[in-house]
């Protein structure tokens, strides 16, 4: 360990081996990192090491004049919470999380000769998302280009590779707008526009054109980003959850609306009669989170849920009937 002040270290001693966040203080009270850990004190001694892995918490480390942590019953309450204090105090060392006005949408656009899609800072009609990068989705929109005019044919899509974009005209525009609005709004045609991509890229395999196929296996991966930021978690919204995470005494119960924690809840031992009076009082709960949630910031809190719920054993997760 580096060589650190007496108040450090005591608040090293203090901090315990519990899930929770923990925060980086300057010498003038400001919050300069905010953290999260299934196990506080293993992760925060992390920073004291002699070798740090990033320059970036050798600058950081240099800074920090004390720690204050919080205890968590359970890591997705940890993360959770990281989240909300991220968004709240914008700390300087934190990254992820902090910029979600970054975040925009996918649009498909009105009549334009060479490109269906756009990218805007706000939701509006015809629009998808949203997504965090920017500069990727401009990439892929860029990208798509060299494959339009897109056509659905009895059912499959029909599509050439060029090298320049195509020049649309208003029929061909409004063709292709169409088939990628289908794309975009239904799984099972995203899934048969990304088989011709594959079919197409296999060929071209097939025939030594390995650049070629590099290129559609680009569009391929790129089709597959949009999709899943769109229905990743489709299954699990289309219900409401009741979450069961093991305690060292009990369970805390979690009920899980449209990607919300309505009602959380300890229990020493289970009964269906606390699972009936806990689910009642959870369809009569709201949702407080304290802070401005708008769209974009709601979608950092959902992928936080979401991928929780998604690392649980499956007897962990009961799917509601509303």
């Amino acid at each position: 360990m580096i060589n650190i002040s007496d108040k450090l270290k005591e608040k090293l001693r203090q901090i315990p081996t519990k899930p929770g966040i923990y925060k980086m203080i300057d010498s003038k009270g400001n919050v300069i990192y905010v953290g999260k850990s299934k196990c506080l004190s293993k992760r925060v001694r992390t920073y004291f090491s002699d070798n740090p892995k990033w320059e970036k918490i050798t600058k950081m480390v240099r800074l920090i004049d004390d720690i204050e942590y919080t205890v968590t019953d359970t890591h997705l309450e940890a993360r959770l919470l990281e989240c909300r204090l991220i968004k709240q105090i914008k700390p300087i060392f934190n990254s992820q999380m902090k910029h979600d006005r970054g975040y925009v949408f996918l649009k498909l656009k009105n009549y334009n000769q060479y490109n269906a899609l756009s990218v805007v800072d706000e939701r509006e009609e015809g629009t998808y998302g949203p997504f965090r990068s920017k500069f990727y989705l401009n990439e892929i929109i860029n990208s798509l280009k060299n494959i339009y005019p897109i056509k659905n044919i009895n059912g499959s899509y029909s599509f050439e590779y060029h090298l320049f974009p195509v020049t649309l005209n208003i029929n061909e525009f409004n063709e292709n707008k169409e088939c990628l609005k289908d794309i975009l709004t239904d799984k099972v045609n995203a899934e048969s526009f990304i088989e011709e991509l594959k079919i197409k890229m296999k060929k071209e395999a097939s025939c030594n054109n390995f650049e070629m196929a590099s290129v559609y296996k680009d569009f391929i991966d790129n089709i597959n980003y949009i999709n899943y930021t769109i229905y990743k978690y489709e299954n699990l919204m289309n219900s409401d959850l009741l979450v069961a995470i093991p305690l060292d005494e009990g369970y805390k119960f979690f009920y899980i609306s449209d990607a919300n924690i309505v009602r959380k809840e300890r229990f020493k031992s289970i009964s269906q009669t606390d699972i009936d009076l806990f689910c009642d009082a959870a369809k009569n709960s709201t949702v407080d989170y304290s802070i401005d949630i708008n769209e974009k910031s709601l979608i950092d809190f959902r992928d936080i849920i979401y991928s929780e719920i998604l690392s649980l054993p499956e007897n962990s997760v009961l799917k509601i009937n509303t």
